[in-house]
């Protein structure tokens, strides 16, 4: 079993985390990464009201006892959500950990401070980790242009974003984008991390709540089936490619403006793709790391044998490369 600062301080037998994904960040999948020993987040925001996040808390308790936390993705928008209201549920359903993404999470954590609540944040480059650190969350998630959903504008791999920020950085650092099995733990380890975070491979399991036709259309995917969107506008995605997705970038690349693809880029047509199984009806996020994933696996199974696999690798292969003195 391996063991890290992060799996110590949060509480969980091992380093992995099931990040906050929307409309897929529900009580079956995250009791079910619980259950598997891992840490798994609920998404507040796939809740419509604080009052909705409080019962899907609930209802999560009644399918696990194990520690799980609470995405609170903070957006600028001109009618935000009520960010104050869903922290309140949080913290009075007694959860003890979230994970904080989009803007910062400064002004939340006072309260979640006062009520022993561990913060993650997520961010996509060194200098929003190093301000994280600053302002006292509790461990950082670096997320590598190869993930799913927001990259930043920055365009830096794990490869190297991972050990940019673990060297300035004190604590515990989650390593997240592209990120599918034991080879990716371990590698992640060697770069400065104390865990990995998994989105898409999460999304491609038995328990995750969208359409079958999705994860069998992930399955089918390669490496090269994904498409950056809005990139013009500075607010770039990585979505599955699809009809939608290819017309975006088209649209965009042409010129066009947010208002010529708001109506394809829309929310409800992607969450429609998760609940109908139609991959051409909106566009979906996926990663680089579809083309690592071959299988439609229990969340158990992906747990363990991503374990099982960083744990041979660290005591067979890598081992038989070190020369006898």
């Amino acid at each position: 079993m391996l063991t890290t600062r992060f799996s110590t301080a949060f509480g969980v037998e091992h380093p992995i985390v099931q990040g906050g994904m929307q409309w897929v960040g529900v009580a079956e999948l995250v009791s079910a990464v619980a259950n598997a020993g891992a840490l798994g987040f609920l998404t507040a925001l796939t809740q419509p009201t604080p009052e909705a996040l409080v019962k899907e808390i609930e209802r999560c308790r009644e399918m696990t006892d194990k520690p799980f936390g609470v995405n609170l993705t903070i957006l600028p928008t001109i009618t935000p959500p009520p960010y104050d209201e869903y922290r309140r549920a949080i913290i009075e359903s007694g959860v003890t950990v979230v994970e904080t993404a989009g803007s910062s999470p400064e002004a939340h954590l006072p309260e979640f401070r006062a009520h022993n609540v561990k913060v993650l944040h997520k961010c996509t480059s060194v200098r929003h980790a190093v301000k994280a650190e600053e302002i006292g969350v509790d461990a950082v998630s670096i997320d590598g242009f190869e993930c799913a959903g927001h990259p930043g504008e920055d365009d830096i791999p794990g490869l190297v974003l991972i050990p940019a920020a673990a060297r300035r950085l004190t604590v515990p650092l989650i390593a997240s984008g592209g990120f599918t099995d034991g080879r990716g733990l371990v590698a992640a380890l060697a770069l400065g991390a104390e865990g990995i975070s998994m989105g898409t491979r999460f999304l491609c399991t038995v328990e995750s709540p969208v359409h079958p036709g999705v994860k069998e259309r992930i399955v089918a995917n390669t490496e090269l089936d994904t498409e950056l969107i809005l990139r013009s506008l500075r607010n770039t995605a990585r979505v599955a490619s699809n009809s939608v997705s290819r017309k975006v970038v088209e649209i965009l690349d042409d010129g066009g403006e947010f208002a010529d693809v708001r109506q394809l880029v829309s929310g409800a047509r992607g969450r429609t793709v998760f609940d109908s199984g139609d991959v051409e009806a909106g566009i979906w996020s996926a990663g680089l790391a579809q083309g690592l994933i071959d299988d439609i696996p229990t969340v158990d199974d992906v747990v363990r044998r991503t374990v099982a696999e960083a744990d041979d690798l660290i005591s067979g292969r890598l081992t038989a490369f070190r020369r006898a003195a």
